[in-house]
């Protein structure tokens, strides 16, 4: 079964990851659906007011010609007539050509504002008018009229009307659509660059880094200045609230660690009793032992990280312990795995995981602690588990075991401390830029699981083995 960092490193490889909708994009969506809102809005108006007069101003004009045409026609000999045809289509464009009953015609119907043209066509020169955009597959605007008992077609050129609803609007309108989206979008930036500075400035101050990242106490607007100004104060007091910490625990520890010595100096010299003088001095070591905890927790959270070879770190933290009678330690590490991280961070982590195992993972049976320490390298990630096979904790307790001063139920506290252990591992993990989770099935132990980047050896990809010999983490 994967443990929950696999199932994480498996899930980040996953296609079709969902994508923050940042306030850019909601403000963009918000102007530009305004924008079209408006252009859907103009244009209905435009086409009440200026395609319906220029449809029936179109309908009158073609009208005119062909009565013109028409009474030409009618009034004029045969002789008159041939003359008058050649005319009209050398001189104006417009031709006459008999109507054929086996003529095939397209309709001049394409747009709605095309049908309204030759409604109000037909209405001008009565029933029995046809009007077409194509006549035995020749295109043009074709006009069937009678006269008398005859039927003819007033072919006009068709330049000479611009046809309603044309493209020059639809290129005028995308340009137009176009320079406002650029302009909505120009404006967007403009409104969230100081939110942007803001929230990049947030981020570095809660990494500690306060001096990082300044915001303009300059800017032009009043609100924006008064919160860059303000924002500025408050890193300020953090960064002076930090010294302050630092300084006060530093003296802490040296105020307190100088009685302790004392003490410990004067009880081996002075309790005549063995046995009193054993526990006073353990008394005395677990107080020393306190502070180092509560040190190791308040350590500012300032860590370059650098190429570590993790066997290295393992072997370091359980050489001190590895022949304690009350502790087996198996450790499945490649000696060649590299992690990105501090070393001296690195080895607390490992050293605090080791110590939790040896004083609360011993098995009921035996009383001796079972730890295993694995690794395994995945892509770009290592995947490292520290596990124990004691009484383990109730699932719902994990999520509190790496808050400080907390300690889990009687089976995992049989010794005093301060609660600081676990969560010194997950501060010290998400220092170094990696992730940390705890998994446990009571009465089966306690599993400690770490993401940490990978440090790739030269002439190595990430995804390349680096190593054999290793189990991989269950």
């Amino acid at each position: 079964m994967p443990s929950p960092l696999e199932a994480s490193a498996q899930r980040d490889r996953r296609p079709g990851l969902k994508l923050g909708f940042s306030l850019f994009w909601r403000t963009f969506f918000l102007l530009a659906l305004l924008l079209i809102g408006c252009t859907v809005a103009w244009l209905q108006t435009f086409r009440s007011l200026e395609y319906e007069p220029r449809a029936i101003q179109t309908a009158h004009q073609i009208a005119s010609l062909v009565n013109l045409t028409r009474a030409a026609l009618v009034y004029s000999d045969a002789i008159t007539r041939v003359s008058l045809i050649k005319t009209l289509a050398d001189q104006e464009g417009v031709r006459i050509l008999p109507r054929e009953p086996n003529d095939r015609f397209q309709p001049y119907t394409s747009g709605a504002l095309d049908l309204r043209v030759t409604e109000e066509l037909i209405d001008q020169l009565g029933e029995g008018t046809t009007v077409a955009s194509r006549v035995n597959d020749e295109a043009g605007l074709w006009i069937g009229f009678t006269i008398e008992s005859d039927t003819y077609w007033l072919l006009l050129d068709p330049t000479r009307f611009s046809r309603v609803g044309g493209r020059t609007w639809l290129v005028w309108l995308s340009t137009a659509m176009a320079l406002s989206l650029a302009g909505a979008a120009l404006i967007t930036r403009l409104i969230n660059l100081p939110l942007k500075q803001l929230s990049r400035a947030t981020m570095q101050v809660r990494e500690g880094e306060y001096e990082a990242h300044r915001l303009d106490e300059r800017a032009r607007t009043n609100e924006i200045r008064a919160v860059n100004i303000g924002f500025n104060r408050m890193a300020d007091q953090l960064a002076k609230i930090e010294q302050d910490r630092a300084i006060m625990l530093a003296g802490i520890s040296h105020d307190l660690r100088t009685p302790l010595a004392r003490l410990r100096l004067e009880t081996e010299m002075s309790v005549a009793d063995e046995d009193a003088r054993d526990h006073m001095a353990a008394d005395i070591a677990q107080l020393d032992a306190i502070i180092d905890k509560f040190l190791d927790y308040a350590r500012p959270d300032h860590v370059d990280p650098k190429p570590v070879l993790l066997r290295d770190v393992v072997d370091a933290c359980t050489y001190a312990v590895q022949d304690y009678e009350e502790m087996n330690i198996k450790v499945e590490v490649p000696p060649d795995l590299r992690v990105m991280g501090d070393e001296v961070e690195l080895t607390r982590v490992i050293s605090n995981l080791v110590e939790n195992a040896r004083r609360y993972g011993k098995t009921p049976s035996t009383g001796v602690a079972d730890v295993t320490i694995q690794a395994q390298a995945n892509n770009d990630a290592v995947l490292i588990k520290v596990r124990d096979h004691g009484a383990g904790v109730e699932p719902a307790l994990l999520a509190q075991l790496t808050k400080p001063f907390f300690r889990g139920d009687a089976a995992r506290t049989s010794a005093a401390g301060a609660g600081l252990g676990l969560s010194i591992v997950a501060k010290n993990i998400e220092r170094m830029g990696g992730t940390f989770a705890l998994t446990s099935t009571p009465g089966r132990g306690l599993a400690a699981h770490i993401r940490m980047p990978r440090a790739m050896p030269p002439g190595i990809k990430p995804g390349e083995p680096q190593g054999s010999g290793a189990k991989k983490p269950a």
